[in-house]
């Protein structure tokens, strides 16, 4: 094996600039040409496939916005900064951002895996704070080992194969939620939809009529006492609280924010132990409906959100809120423009089609097996991730010799 070739990352790479089509010019929006900006890959998957907004070519001619093309990278530079992805087909993208392309005899993927690790690095040793912005200098300031490109694709491969993995699992969880919606409609949707008259045996009552808890942080206490008897942590106990981030980043309890013993104590009325239904009530996502995950450590609703707990009606309103029904719902009680927002008052008043106890297990049967596969994919993706970013700084250093491994 080569000898490892120590220079700054800028030499190593190529860096593309961003920009933004004037908003104010209709005809430069809505085409075919895909956006991005780190709202569309802020969530650890190795590859960004959708994009919010799109560009038509004169908006692509009349800005600086540039096309990446198939495996370049996409670093945040600002707002959010360090997240990073790989295209997996051409994309223009904002100002926000740099494109990164390798350069000489750099493997783009291996690239990919030695910018994660020096963006670790610096986060590392600024804690958060400092590192808000990323320049052209940035990249000068980086210094990394670069071995020869078998090794390089060696490397590579090992790290990717894991990235692979979580993105099957992540799409094999998006097919069964689909297929259970689908299920949900076909079974549930002429009766909510009033497309036919319910059974005699169903009904149609409110959330506080029905045998769910609807609960959340701010049901512990006043904003006073909260913020006397809440404190967050940056390092790690045993203690988490949920988020709607945690959700967009596939639950990577590194992610996650930390409290103490007495503080979740403290949050007893907004305690979870997993599966409980989730939905955000506060902000621009407001109405993201997902379930809290198994972890082994223990857990508690974080602000913004209201939870729903429930032994025979918790998958049945999962996929009820899921829907493009119970969406509108939400939306009906929705207030504020600037700050979108619910309570859980306002929400246990809305009604509900529930059927009969016979049809929800039979239903609650058929949709358990399939979330039961949801959270064992759930499950492997975080020990995978758990994987990765153990072997990323190993093989990156060159301490773990990527030779002995056996491909």
């Amino acid at each position: 094996m080569e000898k490892w070739k120590e220079k700054p990352l800028i030499d190593a790479i190529e860096l593309i600039g961003g920009g933004t089509p004037k908003t104010s010019v209709a005809e430069y929006w809505n085409g075919d040409i895909p956006w991005i900006s780190v709202k569309d890959f802020n969530n650890d998957n190795r590859y960004v496939y959708e994009t919010e907004k799109y560009i038509s070519a004169s908006g692509l001619k009349h800005s600086s916005t540039k096309m990446l093309q198939k495996d370049d990278i996409i670093i945040s530079a600002r707002g959010t900064v360090g997240e990073m992805a790989m295209i997996p087909f051409p994309m223009a993208f904002n100002q926000s951002c740099y494109g990164i392309r390798g350069k000489g005899e750099v493997n783009q993927t291996f690239l990919y895996y030695l910018m994660k690790d020096s963006v670790r690095k610096l986060k590392a040793l600024t804690h958060g704070s400092v590192f808000d912005t990323i320049t052209r200098g940035t990249f000068s300031s980086i210094i990394v080992r670069i071995p020869d490109i078998k090794t390089q694709k060696k490397i590579a491969s090992v790290l990717s194969d894991i990235d692979d993995k979580i993105e099957q699992n992540l799409l094999l969880n998006k097919n069964l939620e689909q297929q259970a919606l689908a299920i949900f409609n076909s079974w549930f949707g002429p009766y909510i939809y009033g497309d036919k008259p319910l059974p005699d045996s169903w009904s149609k009552k409110s959330i506080s009529e029905l045998d769910v808890l609807v609960t959340d942080y701010v049901a512990n206490g006043s904003f006073k006492s909260l913020a006397e008897n809440v404190t967050y942590l940056s390092e790690e106990t045993n203690n988490v609280l949920i988020r709607l981030t945690d959700y967009n980043n596939n639950f990577d309890i590194s992610e996650m924010i930390y409290i103490s013993d007495e503080s979740y104590d403290f949050l007893s009325k907004s305690s979870l132990h997993g599966d409980e239904i989730i939905i955000s009530n506060v902000g621009a996502n407001v109405g993201t409906v997902f379930r809290c995950p198994r972890l082994i450590k223990r857990m508690s609703l974080a602000p913004n959100a209201i939870m729903l707990r429930s032994i025979l009606l918790q998958d049945y309103l999962y996929l009820y809120f899921t829907s493009p029904y119970g969406q509108r719902e939400i939306k009906s009680i929705v207030t504020g423009s600037a700050q979108p927002k619910f309570n859980k008052t306002n929400f246990r008043s809305l009604n509900v089609v529930i059927p009969d106890q016979q049809m929800l297990k039979k239903f609650n049967d058929i949709y358990g097996s399939m979330y039961e596969q949801v959270t064992l994919n759930i499950t492997e993706n975080r020990n995978l991730k758990m994987l990765r970013d153990s072997l990323l700084p190993k093989l990156m250093s060159g301490e773990l010799n990527i030779s002995e491994i056996d491909l």
